[in-house]
């Protein structure tokens, strides 16, 4: 029996990634409702403690995607409110959320990592600050949200990054654009309490790279379960998303994106980014590996509802 009986499903939210966690909620209160809980869904606006004072939840479901649900801030108010949350707390998702913060504590554990410089993004937009090919996006979005590939023979980067109408933050990580394919696992948990990494699911993007659209929606991408690889990478692969999950010291479920480059005779793998608030929507990544693994939508919905608590 649970020790949760009313869940405030958080959802919606003001971040870039609004839509797809109005789906992603959705899905997982239908889930909870399933399961038998009472649920009630909370589009995360400015009055959300207000509205999760009169509701009273036992627990919260965070469905938030992007800044403000995933970077630590909606942690911290239910930490204060003393309501116990799902998926990471208040460090590891802010840590998370800023990829060079991440990237310092991911190169402090050893993980290999792309070469890479923060800088202003009218900086970065008036001339190349590293040779390309090189990858620009900013340092606390997610979702591929404001993300651009600079390719050879390209002569000035994006116009978009000079435009008095950017929103995403006055900071852009510029790095090295890594060739060969995408990859990514799904970490439930750290064992023995939880599974620790699930599988290595290859990604194909039918778009030039895997960007919102691709993610997010029907048809963008192929994801290939088990990604095709030699058994020594595959472990590596889950190896590295579980030690990706460990340094940041997240909780729950995160996901742990890669590029595999295989071209020209390598055989690297690189650390991209943790997810601590991986999307759970139809076509999301999360649920195709729990299936993977013999784990129905609502049986992983309810293992993450389970593992809520406050100090995380």
């Amino acid at each position: 029996m649970s020790k949760f009986k009313r869940i405030a499903v958080l959802l919606g939210g003001r971040s870039p990634e609004r839509d797809v966690s109005l789906v992603s909620g959705g899905a997982c209160a239908n889930a909870l409702r399933a399961e038998g809980f009472e649920v009630k869904e909370f589009d995360a606006g400015k009055d959300l403690g207000e509205q999760l004072h009169g509701f009273k939840p036992d627990a919260a479901f965070n469905a938030l995607h992007g800044r403000w649900g995933e970077d630590g801030c909606v942690q911290g108010l239910l930490e204060l409110m003393e309501i116990p949350y799902t998926h990471s707390g208040v460090l590891a998702s802010a840590l998370a959320m800023h990829k060079e913060r991440a990237k310092a504590v991911f190169r402090a554990a050893g993980l290999p990592l792309a070469k890479g410089v923060v800088v202003d993004r009218r900086k970065a937009g008036e001339s190349h600050v590293m040779d390309p090919p090189y990858v620009i996006k900013p340092v606390n979005q997610g979702s591929s949200v404001g993300v651009y590939i600079v390719r050879p023979g390209d002569n000035r980067p994006p116009e978009e990054l000079r435009s008095p109408k950017w929103d995403l933050g006055d900071e852009v990580l510029v790095e090295d654009y890594i060739p060969g394919r995408e990859l990514t696992v799904a970490v439930m948990g750290s064992k023995p309490h939880g599974l620790g990494a699930l599988a290595v699911t290859e990604i194909v993007p039918r778009t030039q790279f895997y960007d919102y659209e691709a993610k997010y929606a029907a048809g963008g991408s192929d994801h290939v379960i088990p990604a095709k690889l030699s058994p020594a990478v595959t472990e590596e692969a889950m190896r590295l998303a579980d030690r990706a999950h460990e340094a940041l010291g997240c909780r729950g479920v995160s996901r742990t994106d890669f590029r595999y480059d295989d071209t020209n005779g390598q055989n690297r793998i690189i650390v991209l980014e943790v997810n601590t608030q991986p999307g759970m929507t139809p076509t999301s990544l999360v649920p195709e590996q729990a299936a993977y693994r013999g784990m129905s939508f609502n049986a992983l919905v309810r293992w993450i509802m389970e593992d809520a608590s406050c100090d995380r």
